[in-house]
């Protein structure tokens, strides 16, 4: 079989692996909206661990199955928080409740996400908003979509006309990040037209791949917060790399991913 004939083959697997995967973030992320609406109340860290370990249970009680079945010889990501290079072959990365804090305060920004990575590089994506019902879709090389609709980052050329937007990367962020995070928000400030700040990443980033929003970025992170939304905005024809502008990998210490038209500006602010 020649090369051409082999690249087609895995494009078109690749293809059928990705509708399948939607479908199956799909069903966890209406197992996860049948749980939501009310304010779940904790008053100790444990209750809301356990809290937050029930919605992550309840989706990869589906998740697991679907997506092992799918493709067995893949590893498995235990912890979403982890970061870093994985082993050399394929590992499903998948956030069982993308924004779970905001699931449990009955807020709307949560989703599901599973991506398949190929020796460190992200193949394909399925994000899914239970709460709006799309589902946002990208496969290297083959663009990235919202429910079948092509996405297409911003046109902006002008980071003072732009929208951009920013996230945490975990709860209990280490004094130094947390303030590097402060100056950069305040150097958006006084460069950007509007700065948003909230969790998920990952929904800032489905926005910058459809061009609502121009910029996002984030110090540290994981790889199942950011993988997801960067293969998005890459394929949504978007600008990833890290905040001062180098190549952006797992092990990348911030992150970055704008429209094309303003990254030279992005970088030049969060480098300040």
């Amino acid at each position: 079989m020649s090369e051409t004939l082999q690249t087609t083959d895995v494009a078109a697997s690749d293809a059928d692996l990705l509708a399948q995967t939607a479908i199956a973030v799909r069903a966890a992320g209406s197992a996860l909206r049948e749980r939501f609406g009310e304010v779940v109340r904790y008053r100790t860290r444990d209750e809301l661990m356990r809290a937050l370990a029930a919605n992550d249970d309840t989706a990869l009680d589906i998740l697991r199955p679907r997506l092992t079945s799918l493709r067995p010889d893949a590893g498995w990501v235990e912890d979403e928080l982890d970061g870093g290079a994985l082993p050399p072959g394929e590992w499903w990365v998948v956030d069982p409740a993308e924004g779970n804090v905001n699931h449990l305060h009955a807020l709307p920004e949560w989703a599901v996400t599973a991506t398949l990575v190929r020796d460190n590089q992200p193949v394909l994506t399925a994000v899914h908003l239970p709460l709006t019902g799309e589902t946002y879709t990208a496969l290297t090389g083959a663009g990235a979509h919202v429910d079948g609709r092509p996405l297409h980052v911003s046109p902006t050329a002008d980071l003072g006309l732009s929208i951009v937007a920013t996230s945490q990367a975990r709860p209990d962020e280490n004094e130094k990040v947390v303030r590097r995070v402060g100056s950069s928000i305040t150097a958006m400030l006084l460069d950007a037209l509007v700065v948003r700040t909230a969790v998920p990443a990952t929904l800032h980033l489905v926005n910058v791949a459809a061009g609502r929003i121009d910029a996002f970025w984030q110090f540290a992170g994981a790889r199942a917060d950011l993988l997801p939304g960067a293969l998005l905005v890459t394929e949504a024809g978007g600008q990833i790399s890290d905040a001062e502008g180098n190549p952006w990998t797992p092990q990348s210490e911030s992150f970055l991913a704008a429209a094309p038209g303003i990254h030279a500006e992005a970088v030049a602010t969060l480098s300040h």
